[in-house]
């Protein structure tokens, strides 16, 4: 790993982000590619104080600080509850901040989202110089504010931004690419080697709408599963009434006699969407690069409460491409059953359409957003 270009001075990373893995995984690609390159660096993460950020970068075996970052929002009390605690968090990140600094020669790297902001007012304060790294196709007000702010900015999406946004390929890690061909990672996940593979994720955070789409499925269409198994990444337990967790889930597979595996979270992503032929899920940055990158047919059903519908207009590029189809979450069962439901049956049943979206993705090139992003930093120092 660290057989890379020695620099001439250590140098200190420090990513900031957090709050989904949609955001800590893009920053753990660029780290790994920095250690690739040189010797000397090291990478930080400044994320939020959620469980998941902790969990996911202590898997990583990570160094990471937890920041009580709060998301801004106009509703008066959440309004009241980001501008009291701004400044202390400012002050505790400019801190944190001047100690690495004296270590080194320090860059932070803003991965978006209410964490970043805070980070890189401190470090303007400290006279860091920032990279802002925007994942999703519709820059929220924290991306748009810290861009103001930042010396060189990188889209991981196609956006009607500023044109000094330079554009990337999706930054996927290495962990999240597939280490052999299908039979190899479905042995290598306990699976049948020789049975087609559907993945079903909603990401880090789960999809309660597609789980739910999932069993439905699993009671009323039971023989579109004939010669399938499933990968389902159900998501950490929720609190609406109407969700459904792992063991429910893993039940409703059984009693319909479809080979499964069902967690919360995956660690092996690579081998997960090796081991697939066809995936159902939100279309987060990140799930839209892992696809990418391991040329996996999709359907991507858009988280159905952002106003912005960001996520659809992350999956555009697949779906203008052939590679993947869009459907609407409608949020109520039956009505996606019938629609999203029928072009997931519709896939799983023509192979020659899955290989023909295959080939369309693989036409995209490679998901190097990591490594374009990794050389100007270095570019940088």
């Amino acid at each position: 790993m660290n057989g890379g270009k020695p620099i001439e001075q250590s140098l200190r990373v420090i990513f900031a982000g957090g709050g989904t893995g949609g955001h800590l995984y893009p920053a753990l690609a660029i780290a790994e590619q920095l250690t690739e390159r040189a010797e000397g660096i090291e990478s930080e993460f400044f994320c939020s104080t959620r469980p998941l950020d902790a969990r996911i970068l202590t898997e990583e075996s990570a160094k990471f600080v937890a920041i009580p970052a709060r998301p801004f929002s106009m509703r008066p009390r959440a309004l009241a509850g980001f501008l009291w605690s701004w400044r202390s968090v400012v002050a505790r990140c400019r801190r944190q901040l001047s100690r690495e600094a004296k270590q080194g020669k320090t860059i932070v790297v803003a991965m978006g989202g209410f964490v970043s902001a805070p980070v890189v007012a401190a470090a303007k304060k400290e006279g860091l110089r920032v990279v802002l790294v925007n994942l999703d196709a519709t820059p929220g007000r924290a991306n748009r504010w810290v861009a103001g702010r930042s010396d060189a900015v990188f889209t991981a999406a196609e956006i009607a931004g500023d044109a000094t946004w330079k554009r990337v390929r999706p930054i996927v890690r290495w962990a999240a690419i597939a280490d052999g061909d299908r039979p190899f990672c479905r042995r290598e996940l306990g699976l049948d080697p020789e049975l087609k593979t559907l993945l079903v994720t909603g990401a880090s955070q789960g999809a309660r709408t597609i789980n739910r789409l999932m069993v439905a499925l699993l009671e009323h269409q039971r023989r579109a599963f004939e010669g399938w198994q499933v990968i389902h990444q159900c998501g950490p337990v929720a609190v609406a009434k109407d969700s459904l967790d792992e063991k429910a889930i893993a039940v409703a597979y059984e009693k319909a006699g479809v080979r499964s595996i069902v967690k919360p979270l995956f660690r092996e992503m690579g081998r997960v969407w090796g081991a697939s032929d066809l995936a159902i899920g939100r279309c987060g940055a990140g799930s839209v690069g892992e696809a990418w990158a391991n040329r996996v047919p999709s359907v991507f059903m858009p988280y159905p409460y952002h106003k912005d519908q960001h996520q659809r207009q992350n999956a555009l590029p697949l779906e203008h491409a052939g590679g993947a189809t869009i459907v609407k979450d409608e949020i109520d069962v039956a009505a996606n059953e019938a629609e999203a439901g029928t072009v997931l049956v519709s896939l799983m049943a023509d192979g020659a359409k899955r290989e023909a979206m295959r080939e369309k993705l693989r036409e995209l090139g490679p998901a190097d957003g990591a490594s374009a992003i990794a050389d100007a930093i270095l570019a940088m120092v």
